[in-house]
């Protein structure tokens, strides 16, 4: 294991591009700041632009909007955190290679291994909701909507696998399309009245109905409390995630110390600006009771004959979000195999490509199998559960760089700590079990590994 004296010497002079460890294929630096904030922009505006105001609405009532407030502060404490550490240290792996040279070891493992497995739910998450969103439109059964999802899933890990410049252009793409569709979104929404859900001389959105309450009449959100407030402000911090595949992609970004602070911190506005303003229509809209009881909160805004649109929407913007994640996914995985806390194997990278080919068809087969298991609200609560402490550590990280390292105060780094902390203790309880439960697996096999290592070498 490296020790952190020994990464000390390895990092290169500021200014200067790190080099490629000896014994290590590099991957190649082709993705300028236009791609690094295509991907990190498509990471983001995916599921969570579509699916998460519900069950967010639904646990925080009517503090939906100070709910998002709280979300959107931790994630800009996230982002300035991954901004700093990455122009200190641009390579691939995010907070786990962060975690190793400035806390140690088992403490970057325990981020990269939460991270592998908290986004792999999520990438499995969000090609379900996507599928969903088509399935319903065109009216399939529960096993053909998985089987989409699985296709979803197979066909972009398989783009991923011809290079990052590939999924650069598929993100920018998607994107594109989707914040071009949100602009009609909101142009229609300002030009049509708002639906009625509470009387019958309104239009009743069926999709938000109660079934059994004869009127359309949403059944009514929670009394706010502070736990549905701090589980809300958690559940809509998996909106804000996508930031850290920028930084988990530094070893392919050209420039890295001068782009990917750049990159985060504008993809990060660009998204707070963003939702913001969509939970501000979709609340003096919907209202908080029947948002929280929506499955098509964008289209229940404006007329329920948008639910064909919308869907085809939202499930573009879910896919460009899923190229991302199994982009950054396959980058920690590799990083993890080439410090030998995952499989040898998965560092392979294709030299026709340029891609961690095995380390995206390996994350993309687990995914698939993820999607097939689990529903996506129970996959959303265990992923920002393992985020959140994947992005504790990286403050911890930047707690721990040295001044001449640092351009924000250690008390943004602090403050950014106990916010995640204090969003992961809100999740429901069977998260928080989920999440620690994976942990422990983890460094007992890494402890396990370590051993048969050392005896291996000891006997030679």
């Amino acid at each position: 294991m490296t020790s952190d004296a020994d990464a000390d010497a390895d990092e290169p002079p500021t200014g200067a591009e790190p080099p490629t460890p000896p014994g290590r294929s590099a991957l190649a630096r082709s993705v300028a700041l236009g791609g690094a904030i295509g991907i990190g922009l498509a990471s983001m505006i995916g599921a969570g632009a579509f699916f998460v105001w519900a069950p967010a609405a639904a646990a925080a009532g009517e503090l939906l909007l100070l709910a998002l407030l709280i979300a959107a502060m931790v994630a800009t404490l996230n982002a300035f955190s991954s901004a700093q550490l990455a122009m200190a240290h641009p390579t691939s792996g995010g907070a786990y290679a962060f975690g190793r040279r400035y806390v140690g070891p088992w403490i970057g493992f325990s981020a990269g291994w939460l991270f592998v497995v908290g986004k792999t739910a999520s990438a499995a998450a969000i090609a379900s909701v996507a599928a969903t969103y088509l399935g319903t439109a065109l009216g399939l059964d529960a096993v053909p909507t998985r089987i989409l999802a699985a296709a979803f899933i197979a066909v972009l890990a398989a783009l991923n696998m011809s290079g990052v410049r590939t999924t650069a252009r598929v993100a920018i793409t998607m994107v594109s399309i989707v914040l071009a569709g949100l602009a009609v979104w909101f142009v229609v929404t300002a030009l049509t009245a708002a639906p009625d859900f509470g009387g019958v001389d309104g239009p009743v959105v069926g999709s938000v109905g109660d079934p059994g309450s004869g009127d359309g009449a949403p059944p009514p959100a929670p009394e706010p409390t502070l736990g549905g407030l701090l589980e809300a402000a958690a559940l809509l911090f998996f909106a804000f995630a996508g930031y850290a595949r920028m930084a988990t992609l530094g070893e392919e970004v050209r420039a890295p110390r001068r782009t990917l602070p750049r990159a985060i911190l504008i993809a990060l506005g660009v998204v707070l600006a963003l939702y913001a303003a969509l939970a501000l229509v979709l609340v003096d809209r919907l209202g908080v009771d029947a948002l929280a009881a929506s499955r098509s909160p964008l289209a229940d805004a404006i007329d329920p004959r948008w639910a064909l649109p919308i869907a085809l929407l939202a499930a573009l913007a879910c896919l460009g979000s899923l190229a991302g994640i199994l982009a950054g996914l396959s980058r920690t995985s590799l990083a993890m195999a080439r410090e030998r806390d995952l499989p040898g194997p998965l560092a392979r990278i294709s030299t026709r490509t340029g891609a961690p080919v095995v380390s995206e068809a390996l994350i993309a087969l687990i995914a698939i199998g993820i999607a097939f298991l689990l529903q996506p609200a129970q996959l959303v609560a265990a992923s920002s559960a393992a985020v959140l402490v994947y992005y504790a550590i990286a403050h911890l990280s930047a707690l721990r760089q040295p001044a001449g390292e640092r351009w924000q105060p250690r008390l943004l780094a602090g403050a950014g700590l106990v916010g995640c902390l204090v969003l992961v203790a809100a999740l429901p309880a069977a998260s928080l079990l989920g999440t620690a439960g994976i942990l422990v697996v983890g460094l007992v096999a890494r402890a396990v590994a370590l051993r048969v290592r050392a005896g291996t070498s000891g006997a030679r």
